[in-house]
């Protein structure tokens, strides 16, 4: 789901400079569309390829109201996540070994790391497809929509739709599962299908919208002894050695039908692909990628999982074009956010700012970073300690890019009050801007409350 903000340069360069007292009506302001991205080619010509998402609908941005009204660490409904334990379980790092790392409750958490095996070219993929397929998992998210008739009366109707997910780790108590971010956003309810067909309920642990990618967990003691003792935990393979014309094979739950294969090349590495609010590298692939695969996974020919599959070239002109994460880029998101626990919204972090994306649109043509524009500091605040003020534009929270409000949200929703960070952010100095970073302990709800 991509962001946006709507309005012309003008309005833009004048919000920044103006506290918009619209905090508690940005509801106002939510509308929806549908953002198609583009594949930014060699000879730049721009083809249009787009996210695979799980049912019909829209894509969801906010516009410049909202933006600008918005104060980050406002109140959220219900329970989010946040970073747990002192010591965080890891996965795939240099070696074929398993890693065991303790969290801190104690309980230690396995994963394969990546391997260093030579490839080796075959037209038959059987039993590279026979090892792994133990490792690759189904996934059916159910989503509420409200709608309303032609009558204007209100109603909600559930949706199911489909995705993959790759078995990434585990610990004493529960299988870890690699996926998509937009395959289980906003779900009330996510289901996982284990390769002997068992269905078990699971639990969304962590998300990470601007890569796109989720971690889920399933407790082994939901999972039949039969079932568990046929899981296996993926081993992750090095995207950054990728070559093209090396052996690609997609795996997943193509058009909900259930785990499918289909085998080609990598077309390219590093192919750069632009969305409305950012780019990002990606292997491109000629193995036919449907909906439903996404967040399976993409190997090479030792089984060795190279991304997750994320989105297909769509276009009736061009087949052959999908596209998934490269793996190697993955594992920080994934480590970071397989040790997310959720705990009460009264415990979560405050930062105290209000903020405006700055989009790559508004970049490029005001010669601004892509961030959150600061609009104004909130006094004695989290933010005014650290020394940040207003026109600061915040580009990263403990190395996490950040490109809009809904980014910074999303990254503060995982840390507790108290606990501590390192933001990077772009100030303007005599008339250029220059990068810096501080060091933030976040405030307390408790804090948002008072300066209102």
């Amino acid at each position: 789901m991509i962001r946006k903000i709507e309005n012309n340069d003008e309005e833009l360069k004048g919000e920044m400079n103006m506290y918009q007292d619209q905090n508690d009506e940005y509801n106002n302001y939510n509308t929806y569309e549908t953002i198609d991205a583009q594949v930014i080619s060699e000879d730049e010509k721009k083809i249009k390829p787009k996210k695979k998402t799980r049912f019909k609908s829209a894509a969801k941005f906010t516009a410049a109201a909202l933006a600008f009204g918005l104060i980050a660490g406002v109140s959220f409904q219900g329970y989010n996540y946040a970073v747990g334990g002192t010591t965080a379980s890891k996965i795939g790092t240099t070696n074929s070994n398993i890693v065991s790392t303790n969290t801190s409750s104690g309980k230690a958490v396995s994963a394969v790391t990546t391997s260093s095996t030579s490839s080796t070219t075959t037209s038959d993929v059987s039993g590279v497809v026979d090892s792994v397929m133990p490792s690759i998992v189904s996934i059916t998210s159910t989503i509420t929509y409200n709608q309303s008739d032609v009558f204007g009366r209100n109603y909600s109707q559930d949706e199911t739709g489909s995705g993959s997910g790759i078995i990434i780790g585990e610990d004493d108590d529960n299988i870890l599962i690699a996926t998509n971010n937009h395959v289980v956003e906003d779900a009330k309810k996510v289901q996982v299908t284990f390769s002997d067909e068992s269905v078990v309920e699971a639990t969304i642990k962590g998300t990470n919208s601007n890569s796109d990618l989720a971690v889920v967990s399933v407790k082994k003691s939901d999972i039949k002894s039969s079932t568990l003792s046929k899981i296996k935990v993926a081993t992750l393979g090095d995207s950054s050695k990728l070559k093209v014309g090396s052996v690609a094979i997609a795996i997943g739950n193509a058009l909900g039908y259930g785990q499918s294969v289909t085998v080609g090349y990598v077309s390219a590495v590093n192919r750069e692909v632009s969305f409305e609010d950012g780019t990002m590298k990606l292997i491109q692939t000629d193995a036919a990628i449907n909906p439903g695969n996404s967040g399976g996974a993409l190997l090479n020919a030792n089984g060795e999982v190279i991304g997750i599959n994320s989105s297909k070239y769509a276009s009736e002109e061009v087949e052959g074009m999908g596209f998934a994460i490269p793996i190697s880029d993955a594992i920080p998101i994934i480590n970071a956010l397989m040790n997310k626990e959720s705990v009460p919204e009264s415990q979560q972090a405050y930062m105290g700012i209000v903020g405006a994306d700055v989009t790559e649109e508004y970049s490029k043509q005001l010669g601004m970073p892509v961030g959150v524009y600061v609009n104004q500091v909130a006094d004695s605040s989290a933010a005014t300690k650290a020394g940040l003020v207003q026109g600061d534009i915040i580009t990263s929270i403990d190395n996490n890019k950040v490109k809009s409000m809904e980014d910074l949200q999303e990254y503060l929703a995982t840390y507790k009050a108290g606990s501590k960070a390192t933001i990077k952010f772009s100030r303007q100095v005599n008339g250029t801007y220059t990068e810096k970073s501080v060091k933030i302990t976040f405030g307390s709800k408790s804090e948002a409350s008072n300066n209102k």
